[in-house]
């Protein structure tokens, strides 16, 4: 998210360059933008072709469809006029009216009627696309200047004028085509159909593109969770096959150098815990009645533990496989554990418990955990919490916490603290450090902050 965040700020600083923008105009802009690389790209490419058709849109109905448009409408508004003039002229009878009727209906195409003693009707319902109404009305008012009627919502192939005259209404019916460029709708259709065409093969070979680096980053962020990616090989693009290729190589060294470094600390605890069973071995025949055994039993103990402590956070848990996890039993047999040692234990579990992670490793990390809240704390309280994409499990006590300023220090390795705030105090400064570690091989992190108990609250958050 960071990623696509910093990628949408450099864009936007690239427009504000180019353009010299300020600042502040363009900031909503990088804010509503979208963050993901197949809905960026449909972006630069779905963007021009809307801008140049919609240019285009707008100059053809500026000038081609609205200029032959008002032609149209001055020829019949002419045709119009010159009916009026000869109604006026021509001594008024009814063989005088059939015969302008007949030459309009014959040489001028329109079909018009004289209606005596009537007035013109309440204005009618404009349409949404008023170019014709607008071009027809200026003409009528400038070439006639009478009152007037005109209806071209009432029929599909029909427009309706009336004109009030001096004795009558003058009732005129012309053909659409007459008075508006009618076909011009083939090229908006031809215009909205191939711009269709091109997005949706735009889009289909865009997602072909999209889809191998979507799997590339689906792989990285398994791998990088310690789950097993299964049937990944380079496809798409030169470049995304390279760095597909690249990842392959990456994860094998990273297998191989995990693989060799479990060979080596298996050999090395091996040699190790030989001469520990020599020692204890040694114990066992000596007299126990010398005060020093106890004291060697004790070092021989504590050598052991500390061996392991220090083999379990070299070697980690990578070589482990993840699979589905019942995290609330997890949490129960965490507490099972915290209250035989005489601890006051409550745990609470919201949302679907199976999770995908390793389950040794991630026990242990819950383990260290509560071990540190059991050694300065009397009651625990373990509340975990599935979301839609994050598991999240608190781990609270009543002790007496750590200061704001050390809480990131307390996971260095080693880093052992003074009796009254250290995590691991009687141990080897690693219970931390080892869970920090397998919480972000599992893609997630540890934090510590104040606990509603007054104590020390350590927060697990991972990916599922």
């Amino acid at each position: 998210m960071s990623d696509a965040r910093a990628l949408g700020a450099a864009t936007v600083a690239s427009l504000r360059d180019i353009l010299h923008v300020p600042r502040r105009l363009l900031s909503p802009l990088g804010d509503r933008m979208p963050k993901g690389l197949y809905a960026r790209s449909l972006l630069i490419i779905i963007t021009p072709i809307v801008i140049l058709q919609a240019v285009v849109a707008y100059v053809f109905m500026e000038k081609h469809w609205q200029s032959v448009t008002s032609r149209l409408s001055a020829a019949t508004t002419k045709d119009i006029a010159a009916i009026i003039e000869l109604y006026e002229d021509f001594p008024r009878s009814p063989e005088a009216n059939n015969r302008l009727v007949e030459v309009a209906q014959n040489q001028l195409g329109l079909t018009i009627e004289f209606r005596p003693l009537e007035n013109l009707p309440a204005a009618g319902p404009k349409p949404f696309f008023s170019i014709l109404d607008q071009a027809l009305s200026t003409e009528i008012t400038q070439k006639i200047a009478r009152p007037f009627w005109i209806d071209t919502v009432g029929r599909s192939d029909l427009v309706e004028i009336r004109i009030k005259l001096d004795d009558a209404v003058l009732r005129v019916f012309a053909r659409r085509s007459q008075t508006y460029a009618s076909n011009s709708h083939i090229f908006l259709v031809w215009m909205v159909g191939s711009s269709l065409v091109l997005m949706a093969v735009a889009i289909l070979f865009l997602r072909n593109q999209i889809r191998p680096i979507q799997q590339l980053a689906a792989a990285a962020e398994a791998f990088g969770k310690g789950r097993d990616v299964e049937n990944f090989r380079p496809r798409g693009a030169r470049e995304v096959r390279q760095a597909a290729a690249t990842f392959i190589e990456m994860r094998r060294r990273v297998e191989r150098s995990i693989e060799q470094r479990t060979t080596m600390l298996n050999g090395v605890s091996h040699d190790l815990r030989t001469i520990l069973t020599r020692f204890k071995l040694s114990l066992a025949l000596m007299d126990g009645s010398n005060p020093e055994f106890d004291l060697l039993q004790k070092d021989v103990d504590e050598m052991s533990r500390m061996l392991e402590s220090y083999l379990a956070f070299a070697r980690g848990d990578a070589a482990e496989q993840a699979g589905p996890t019942d995290i609330a039993s997890l949490l129960e047999d965490l507490r099972s554990d915290a209250q035989r040692h005489g601890h006051e234990t409550k745990v609470s579990f919201q949302g679907d418990p199976i999770v995908v992670v390793r389950p040794d490793a991630f026990k242990r990390c819950l383990t260290n955990l509560v071990s540190n809240a059991q050694r300065f704390g009397d009651d625990i309280a373990i509340t975990g919490q599935r979301e839609a994409r994050y598991l999240t499990i608190h781990v609270d006590d009543d002790g007496p916490g750590i200061p704001e300023d050390l809480r990131e220090d307390v996971f260095k390795p080693f880093l052992r603290l003074d009796e009254a705030h250290n995590q691991d105090y009687g141990g080897t400064g690693l219970g931390l450090a080892i869970a920090r570690d397998i919480a972000r091989g599992h893609g997630g992190d540890v934090s510590l902050s104040r606990s509603p108990l007054d104590g020390l609250r350590a927060t697990v958050r991972v990916p599922v």
